[in-house]
């Protein structure tokens, strides 16, 4: 998520043990909410999103720690996404731009098939800043879409409409990897996605569960899904405007998301609802060098990962 100076708070969901060792899905043991689409949405595993993390983090530790724009470490992100997708039948491109004297690259992958003038988009930023590796900010939003996008392959997923997603780069500089792909597209070509979903920062080690308020069906998609595990949620206030949603918004393009919380403290309030630690930061290493595989909480990010891929099956069909 791009820098902001501010304070405030969010919220914390407990580590299940159980669910680590057996590689298992706390949203999945939980009640799933009953509309039909719930069921059709694959349950999605948070070994296999934690796997795309220890890959992010050896890119980082193999080039100088970080995967921020411009460096080494970014493009080397952006090269294994980009084999996954590609060997699981997605048609990639990547689209180049310029940020502070660097080369920039965004990464768009589409879904054969599915109504080319109703396009549902998710993405999420690839890039860290240079101080860490960007594990929780944001691998923890790209492995998550990715791993959704890799379930729609693995199970043959043909959706109405059209599915397309996305991997931005430069957000930290300011979000000009999206913007720059939302200023690439004509009006016609704006006008036919009907929904884009952003994911930036949803494994915070003392989270919450914050849901975009921006585009009422998107918000309801989401607020359902967490409902049906029991979980409240708040309104995403902390990263509003700061992330790739933004150039969407601007663009008049419905958006929506999910966050759960960067260095806003949480209250008591929040803690006690959701668990974790008050008066304590979302997140204690946002954009900093401690911000590794350590600095994720496996509850959230199973249960973010879950919602990320029901929102996808509701909204596309």
């Amino acid at each position: 998520m791009k820098l902001l100076l501010s304070g405030r708070a969010l919220t914390a969901a407990a580590v299940a043990v159980a669910t680590l060792a057996t590689g298992g899905s706390t949203a999945g043991a939980a009640t799933a909410p009953t509309h039909p689409a719930a069921a059709a949405a694959p349950d999605i595993s948070a070994a296999a999103v934690k796997a795309h993390l220890a890959r992010l983090q050896s890119i980082a530790t193999a080039n100088g720690g970080n995967r921020a724009h411009g460096r080494p470490g970014y493009r080397a992100s952006l090269d294994y996404v980009k084999a996954e997708l590609d060997a699981a039948g997605f048609t990639t491109r990547v689209q180049q731009f310029t940020a502070s004297g660097r080369t920039g690259y965004n990464l768009i992958a589409d879904w054969p098939g599915g109504d080319a003038n109703q396009v549902v988009m998710a993405g999420s930023h690839l890039d860290s800043v240079t101080s860490g590796p960007g594990i929780n900010d944001n691998g923890s939003g790209s492995s998550a879409v990715l791993e959704t996008a890799l379930a729609v392959a693995r199970s043959g997923y043909q959706p109405t409409k059209h599915l397309r997603f996305a991997w931005w780069g430069a957000e930290e500089l300011g979000l000009v990897g999206s913007r720059s792909y939302v200023n690439s597209l004509g009006s016609a070509e704006r006008a036919k996605i009907s929904g884009y979903l952003n994911f930036d920062m949803i494994g915070s080690p003392n989270p919450g569960y914050f849901v975009y308020d921006d585009d009422p069906t998107i918000e309801k998609t989401f607020k359902d899904y967490f409902a049906g595990l029991g979980i409240s949620t708040e309104i995403e206030t902390e990263g509003d405007g700061r992330s790739d949603h933004a150039p969407f918004k601007n663009a008049g393009v419905p958006v929506g998301g999910l966050f759960s919380g960067a260095d806003y403290r949480k209250t008591s309030a929040q803690a006690a609802k959701w668990g974790g630690t008050a008066g304590r930061p979302f997140d204690p290493c946002y954009h900093s060098s401690c911000d590794t595989t350590a600095n994720i909480d496996d509850t959230a990010l199973d249960r973010n990962s879950d919602a990320i891929a029901y929102a996808v099956w509701e909204l596309s069909q």
